[in-house]
């Protein structure tokens, strides 16, 4: 486990600044445990902060010994884990996120909670979609010893929809690719078609 910790304290000071800087009175009723309430909200969403992605795949690398019965073609596919970010470069919020991780087991399986925790506590992080996708990517390898992963992720940034162009309907998709999903092209199909299941 990492020897970090959020710094609540100079959080709570840094928003009081920030909320007299917007020219408004931090000791008013309705902004008085403002600071507080912020710095609490930082520890549970940026919680991803405190560890590696090597601390991550320790913490959730508990796998079982791969069927006989599975061969090395077979893929398992986790769809439509849920998560939300914070982009880096205006903390603002990327929601509606969706991720759908894929992996061809070699020798093991890891269990299935595992994935959308790996995917959940990356998320908790100042991202970038493209690194979530790689973070993801890089702990699934270390937890699995599998390189044939890939990860795609969908999701809504506020920085656009609110801000700056405001298109509210835009959707950023990524897509990292490894091993043989990268090389395959019957692979691929297969896995596209697992993505696109249910969706007509």
């Amino acid at each position: 486990m990492a020897d970090k910790k959020i710094d609540t304290q100079a959080i709570e000071k840094h928003v009081r600044g920030i909320l007299t800087a917007l020219g408004d009175n931090p000791d008013r009723e309705g902004l008085k445990e403002t600071p507080q309430r912020v710095a609490k909200m930082y520890e549970e969403v940026f919680e991803g902060m405190l560890y590696t992605n090597e601390e991550i795949a320790g913490m959730f690398c508990k796998n079982f010994v791969q069927d006989t019965n599975i061969n090395s073609q077979d893929m398992v596919v986790v769809k439509d884990i849920e998560i939300f970010s914070y982009c880096e470069h205006h903390l603002a919020l990327m929601y509606d996120m969706k991720v759908s991780v894929a992996y061809i087991p070699k020798g093991k399986v890891l269990g299935l909670s595992k994935i959308a925790r790996i995917a959940d506590m990356v998320g908790k992080r100042l991202q970038l979609q493209e690194r979530i996708g790689t973070d993801i990517a890089d702990i699934m390898e270390m937890a699995t010893g599998s390189e044939d992963i890939t990860v795609v992720i969908e999701g809504c940034h506020s920085c656009m929809t609110a801000r700056g162009i405001k298109k509210n309907n835009a959707v950023t998709s990524t897509m990292t690719m490894r091993g043989r999903f990268k090389e395959d092209p019957a692979l691929q199909t297969s896995l596209f078609y697992q993505l696109r299941r249910g969706e007509y």
